[in-house]
């Protein structure tokens, strides 16, 4: 289940015509209108994940309403592991994960790649759904990294006389 932001409703939207907008992607559970913002939820992230790229700015009686997705308990970033992947597919790898979520961050090095997803869930469904599957003829295997992030530190040095 995934839980839609849908901000910025005139005040003639109707819980119904948001059900029927959303309804265009897929299955809507749920739907409620809360003064100039609704929640919209759907049961399949590929549909939620389309509905919010193709809905956010969608003009709505005349007044671009923002759908995003909803960053309620949201557990926090998670960086991903993908093994057996060629150098080179950076941009097919990303749009991959794209389709379960918003990618950060997506690099391959050597013959394995990080992908950072700020959603918790979203990684949770990329991982589930793209384990042991096929990528470029190859199958791949994801997990969440072992590795933590790296911190950044930039130090100033000056010049010795």
């Amino acid at each position: 289940m995934v839980k839609i932001f849908v901000g910025n409703l005139p005040q003639e939207a109707t819980e119904d015509e948001i059900k029927e907008l959303f309804e265009e992607y897929g299955m809507v559970t749920e739907c409620a209108i809360i003064k100039n913002f609704a929640f919209v939820h759907m049961d399949d992230r590929k549909a939620a994940t389309k509905a919010i790229r193709t809905l956010h700015q969608h003009k709505l009686h005349g007044t671009a309403i923002n759908v995003e997705a909803s960053h309620g308990k949201n557990q926090g970033p998670v960086k991903l592991h993908v093994a057996n992947v060629e150098k080179g597919a950076d941009d097919e790898l990303r749009a991959l994960f794209e389709e379960y979520g918003t990618v950060t961050e997506c690099a391959v090095v050597k013959n394995f790649a990080f992908v950072h997803m700020p959603n918790y869930d979203e990684a949770m469904d990329a991982m589930k759904e793209l384990d042991n599957s096929e990528f470029q003829d190859k199958h791949i295997h994801v997990q969440v990294s072992k590795s933590r992030p790296r911190k950044c530190c930039i130090f100033k040095t000056q010049a010795v006389k």
